[in-house]
């Protein structure tokens, strides 16, 4: 597996020895004057999202997506966080049905009905990045797509739920496995959520399963996460296309994603890529 394309998506599982371990960094916790450019980076993001969520539909590319997001994007004064980074060609991550992350936007890939879209973007502002993945179901999907689409959203938000200065990682961690075993669905391991701030993926490993091989971090108020469950319908097990990037499930069971840049606070969290909010 290609270990530069994991870091679009954090640090993959170390309990196997074949992939590299990131360079461990400190943890920053970030002032007021900080948190409030980060608000205004993740409010572009969300903004991108939420308009691609409105306007897209069968017959456009995930090529025509990734244009309209850069395009956005610099309109709002910011720069695409992933173009160039470590090679990635798009602004976006698109992925449709069984591929998990990493999807490479392309002219040759036509949104048809009845798909399921992940679509992953980020925004560089003012030093700062914000970042944010949603999937979106191409009008009328199956029944067994639209509820994983439905409980991928809703592990996100177990998720956060438990973030609040003093808990642990473990806490998301459980909280979000537990309801996707629930509904028989898998989590995918091998990537992970992260820290995001001056650079896109900061320390800590935000995981979205229970480990012992990853550090069980406090939460401190002033941390920035990308909290970020991956969810399949069939095994956890991915594996990495020839183009070195798209990464999709072993069995070609469906996959979906769904993450928000959170503010870890006293009393709590702000999620700070709501796009209810745009």
């Amino acid at each position: 597996m290609n270990i530069l394309s994991n870091l679009l998506s954090g640090v993959t599982n170390p309990s196997n020895p074949s992939r590299p371990k990131k360079k461990r960094r400190r943890i920053e916790i970030k002032s007021e004057r900080e948190i409030e450019i980060m608000r205004q980076a993740a409010t572009i993001v969300a903004t991108v999202l939420k308009e691609i969520s409105e306007m897209v539909e069968p017959g456009m590319s995930t090529a025509d997506l990734d244009t309209y997001a850069e395009k956005r994007i610099r309109q709002m004064g910011a720069t695409p966080s992933f173009k160039g980074y470590y090679g990635f060609p798009g602004s976006i991550c698109s992925c449709l049905n069984h591929e998990v992350v990493h999807g490479i936007p392309s002219a040759k890939k036509v949104i048809c009905s009845g798909d399921v879209l992940k679509v992953d973007t980020g925004a560089y502002y003012q030093g700062f990045h914000g970042d944010s993945c949603i999937t979106i179901p191409i009008e009328e999907v199956k029944p067994e797509a639209s509820q994983l689409i439905r409980v991928a959203n809703e592990t996100l938000y177990k998720g956060i739920e438990q973030v609040k200065a003093g808990k642990y990682l473990l806490d998301i961690a459980g909280a979000i496995e537990d309801h996707a075993q629930t509904y028989g669905y898998s989590v995918v391991e091998d990537y992970t959520g992260h820290g995001v701030g001056r650079n896109l993926h900061e320390d800590p490993s935000v995981f979205n399963f229970r480990t012992r091989e990853l550090p069980n971090v406090k939460l401190r108020a002033g941390m920035t996460l990308a909290i970020e469950p991956i969810l399949n319908a069939g095994t956890k097990f991915t594996r990495t296309l020839s183009d070195r990037w798209t990464v999709v499930t072993v069995d070609n069971s469906l996959s979906a994603q769904f993450e928000h840049t959170v503010l870890v606070t006293t009393d709590g969290y702000e999620i700070l890529t709501d796009r209810a909010k745009v």
